[in-house]
């Protein structure tokens, strides 16, 4: 027994560890050190108490003897410890997501909007909980590709009315994992809780699809949205995308190529532009002018090999076109971009130079988020890290719709006028 509290507490030390300083640069190895960080410090209570657990289990069944024991028991011990850091930080989440806000939006955001109480979870879940008066409507086809049916879940406020303003929410999952079932749940429970009809999506992935195609399908469901959330309550007219990692990528370059006949060569004549855009921990160019991959796993395997199915030398053209930092403009719809400091699967300075380039020539707001300690994906679990940014998002989202109706109310006072 002594060796196994030993072995144990190696485990759990050893994970404590790379919570905190999680390997970048191990080629394949990057994907378990991430996994493992990803679970550890977004669950920090929990893993508390498993190593405590752990510790005082194996020590009653005689395992605190000899040098053995007593070093695993000081090993799940200090693991233990090592989450008060990680606690600390997520308590800090919340005053940087407001001070992102008041820079982003002005310090007087808060008066243009509807108050709301924060959000809520039940911190001691691991998987979200619909929030009160939402239903979900699941699984409407929205189209049909090469024989596979897309789908969408449309997440909307039991008590309804007309013109709710719309989300859309795009899955990550590196273009070639996930749906959506799994990603986006707080954010369009969040929404929907405060009066927003919201859409979260399927799409091709590869190595089957080849980029473009992902693009098609989130310009597709567009295409629906305007057609038909109407029927929801939704206001066609009133349109957010959001996404985390490859979804913030396609969220992204979806709203910054609106009515791009490239990417939508079947339906020319639908309006595509959106609204708003909200990214979690995205990346944003191909080209990787800035050299943030510290691997060359992403270009070399993910893309090239996989996503895009060209080489980088032979086709740089495509790869820009691909890139949401290549497709900044004046004209860019008002942008939320949200990234962890200890993100280890996505660099954080691809969100750092996207939104400093974007903040540079967009006439519309751009905020940007640093979340102190939050690794890649941090928001799919309830915690007070989570709730304090979806919290943001919301307010964001009702902000840039408040001044969506003023400007539409002015329009139609002038045209009365007249």
């Amino acid at each position: 027994m002594p060796w196994a509290l030993f072995s144990v507490g190696i485990l759990l030390g050893v994970a404590a560890l790379n919570s905190h300083f999680a390997l970048r640069r191990v080629g394949l190895l990057v994907l378990p050190a991430w996994l493992t960080a990803w679970l550890v410090s977004e669950l920090p209570v929990h893993f508390m108490v498993l190593s405590g657990g752990s510790a005082a289990l194996l020590s009653s069944l005689g395992g605190a003897e000899g040098w053995q024991g007593f070093v695993g028991l000081g090993l799940c011990v200090a693991a233990a410890l090592a989450m008060l850091p990680h606690v600390s930080a997520a308590r800090r989440a919340r005053g940087a997501v407001e001070a992102a806000l008041a820079r982003g939006l002005g310090s007087d955001y808060r008066e243009q909007q509807p108050e709301h109480a924060e959000l809520s979870w039940r911190y001691a879940s691991v998987l979200p909980i619909r929030q009160a008066g939402v239903e979900r409507v699941r699984n409407i086809t929205y189209h049909t590709a090469r024989g596979k049916e897309l789908r969408l879940d449309v997440f909307r406020p039991t008590e309804r009315a007309d013109k709710h303003p719309v989300a859309l929410y795009v899955h990550g999952g590196g273009w070639v994992i996930g749906n959506k079932n799994q990603q986006g749940l707080m954010t369009m429970n969040a929404l929907a809780s405060r009066g927003w009809v919201c859409v979260s999506i399927n799409y091709r992935l590869s190595p089957r699809a080849t980029f473009p195609e992902h693009l098609h399908d989130v310009k597709r469901a567009i295409k629906w949205v305007r057609e038909n959330i109407a029927n929801h309550g939704g206001d066609p007219d009133f349109v957010v995308i959001c996404g985390g990692s490859a979804g913030a990528h396609l969220s992204a370059l979806a709203a910054l190529t609106p009515n791009d006949r490239e990417f939508q060569v079947d339906f020319p004549e639908v309006d595509t532009r959106v609204q708003g855009c909200v990214g979690y921990y995205g990346v944003y160019d191909f080209c990787d002018r800035h050299g943030h991959w510290p691997h060359r796993l992403f270009r070399a395997v993910l893309l090239e090999r996989v996503v895009m199915k060209r080489r980088f030398a032979d086709s740089e053209e495509l790869f820009r076109n691909a890139s949401p930092a290549h497709r900044v403009s004046a004209d860019a719809p008002p942008f939320f971009l949200i990234h962890g400091d200890r993100d280890s699967l996505a660099p954080v300075h691809e969100s750092r130079s996207f939104s400093a380039e974007l903040a540079e020539v967009s006439e519309h707001p751009v905020v940007y988020a640093e979340i102190p300690g939050a690794n890649h994906a941090f928001e799919i679990f309830p915690s007070v890290r989570s709730a304090a940014v979806i919290d943001g998002v919301v307010r964001f989202c009702d902000y840039i719709y408040a001044r969506h109706q003023a400007a539409r109310s002015s329009t139609d006072e002038a045209t009365t006028s007249t």
